[in-house]
């Protein structure tokens, strides 16, 4: 009987994969590191219809029409943008040239999925928000996956119900020579902040390194301490936030961990734990599970890229998706990061 139950879960779970299927047709702008480790691998599990691959190099079109069978390699974003069958694109090429590209493909009418950053500026972002509206572009996300991690989603939740006090964010990493700091890595943490906190007033800041800073914040109903650093290591690159709230406090880890130490009780302002030493007690809320070969074991899905393209080509497609990074939703996030640049 236990089996039969068993077999009947595979099965169904089995089913469920094979029905999904998406029928829009989709290209991608754009070939490198990230993408290849972190969004191809999520179209290719999700079998979405790839048209399209556009890059810069004629060299490197033709090594993808002969490594990708039946996807068209080319040189021109025009090919994409007049193609009527392509529905969606996808958009991880050079920060540098985000914003035009994205222009384009607003204007083109198409969904548009632009990495981070999708622009440079507050005003490039209130553009591109009107060529939306003007062009009636369906769909237009950012990639900013961390909004989409489940230990993200699991702390704003619990942060909802209960009464905040003050949060501290550690961003670092190793040297960053080929980009902009603020924009192409800083971006990540800062929206962490925004989204869970909301809007942000730089109370002060202090620039210790050259691209690495010391940053106090007040949002609505907590103040917070961020530092951002290029002076450490990418071996041992490190993004950790601890939350100080009424009733205790949450510590996260990347996108890996989340744990909760409550507050221990007190009488009368003196604190019991003083009279009668206890264990402080910890309350593990997520751990990702390297272990398992599932599809939540994996760190695609633990980081947040699968949910958000799967998001995409669900919203493409008609179906309810909960869009968290449309390009209204970041501007909080540029406007901090153009206050910081002054």
């Amino acid at each position: 009987m236990i089996q039969q139950l068993i077999n009947h879960y595979k099965r169904m779970r089995t089913e469920r994969y094979l029905n999904e299927t998406y029928r829009c047709q989709y290209a991608f702008v754009g070939m490198g590191q990230h993408s290849l480790t972190n969004l191809y691998p999520v179209l290719h599990y999700l079998q979405v219809p790839l048209k399209y691959i556009c890059v810069t190099s004629e060299r490197k079109a033709r090594l993808i029409e002969r490594k990708f069978k039946g996807i068209k390699a080319t040189t021109r974003l025009d090919d994409v943008l007049d193609d009527e069958d392509v529905k969606g694109v996808l958009v991880a090429a050079s920060p540098s040239a985000h914003f035009s590209i994205a222009c384009s493909v607003l204007q083109s009418g198409k969904s548009l999925f632009i990495e981070k950053p999708p622009c440079q500026s507050v005003n490039q972002l209130q553009e591109l928000i009107k060529l939306k509206r003007e062009f009636k572009s369906p769909v237009a996300m950012v990639g900013l996956q961390q909004r989409y991690a489940p230990v993200v989603q699991l702390l704003k939740k619990r942060l909802k119900r209960d009464r905040l006090l003050n949060y501290d964010l550690h961003y670092l990493t190793g040297a960053y020579p080929e980009g902009d700091a603020l924009l192409d890595l800083y971006i990540h943490p800062l929206d962490l902040a925004t989204w869970l906190f909301g809007k942000a007033e730089i109370v002060s800041y202090v620039e210790i390194d050259e691209h690495s800073y010391i940053l106090m914040l007040r949002h609505q109903h907590i103040v917070g301490t961020i530092e951002l650093s290029t002076c450490h290591s990418w071996q041992d690159a490190q993004q950790s936030l601890t939350v100080h709230t009424r009733s205790g406090c949450y510590y996260m880890s990347h996108c890996e961990e989340l744990s909760f130490v409550p507050n221990q009780t007190a009488i009368a302002g003196v604190p019991i734990e003083k009279i009668f030493p206890r264990r402080q007690s910890v309350e593990y809320l997520y751990r990702h599970d390297g272990f398992s070969p599932t599809l939540a074991g994996n760190s695609i899905y633990s980081q947040g890229f699968f949910q958000e393209v799967t998001t995409f080509v669900n919203a493409v497609k008609g179906k309810r998706a909960n869009v968290l990074t449309d390009l209204q939703s970041i501007e909080p996030t540029l406007k901090l990061i153009d206050n910081i640049r002054g």
